[in-house]
């Protein structure tokens, strides 16, 4: 069949634990092997033709979790983001992040700095990671910003649409066409709310380090047989 490619997929890494669990390995081990698989698939699927990619790395509620875990996450995504990450701007992809940065570390925000710098001019594609992010903390925080331009008299309140909302969000990004929540949840658990108004969702059973390149292109066949609403005729 010939395939619909989506413009923006979005991606909740869900069953780390899970999938560890059920191969025999620590907590530890399953997120090791969820940073090993975003890597891997953040470069198929944007070879597929797919132009924005954006997935959900840590919530804003990620930090209830032992401060061990929470240790050894942050310190992850350091080595991710100055090491392994290299590896995506060798394939001209552009990284970005969107999240709040209070409560991160330095070591980390300065990662993410020199990833954001090394990848800027890159156009093979937009990687996405949210880190710290939380989709109604996103809402609050745009909503400040244009309340502060209002206040400023950079702009009218005729001015403020949906368009101009989207504008002020962490990353101007366009609308997200697919949706994949790996491990079988269906549910968006805060993620991207205001981007996901008209997503298709796909919710595989397999846990997130077991999603391989044959599950991305299940999930781009089930897309490919939908037809999208935009709030019209539901016939």
């Amino acid at each position: 069949m010939d395939l619909n490619i989506p413009n923006h997929v979005a991606l909740i890494l869900d069953g780390n634990r899970r999938w560890a669990r059920e191969n025999n390995m620590s907590n530890f081990e399953g997120h090791k092997k969820g940073a090993e698989n975003i890597r891997k698939m953040t470069s198929y699927i944007i070879n597929k033709g797919v132009k924005f990619l954006s997935i959900f790395a840590f919530s804003t509620e990620n930090f209830k979790r032992s401060q061990e875990e929470v240790k050894y996450l942050m310190n992850l995504f350091v080595n991710e983001f100055t090491k392994e990450y290299h590896k995506l701007h060798e394939q001209n992809i552009k990284i970005i992040f969107s999240g709040r940065r209070e409560g991160l570390k330095k070591e980390v925000i300065n990662a993410m700095e020199e990833t954001i710098k090394l990848t800027k001019d890159n156009t093979g594609g937009i990687f996405n990671v949210c880190l710290n992010y939380g989709g109604q903390a996103e809402i609050v925080d745009t909503t400040k910003k244009i309340m502060k331009d209002y206040k400023n008299g950079v702009i009218k309140e005729e001015e403020v649409t949906e368009e101009l909302f989207s504008k002020y969000l962490y990353n101007e990004l366009p609308p997200i066409d697919l949706l994949i929540r790996t491990s079988g949840e269906q549910r968006v658990s805060n993620f991207m709310l205001w981007s996901l108004a008209y997503a298709e969702f796909y919710f595989p059973k397999v846990g997130w380090p077991g999603f391989n390149e044959e599950e991305f292109d299940k999930a781009l066949e089930e897309f490919s047989k939908r037809t999208r609403k935009f709030g019209g005729d539901s016939k």
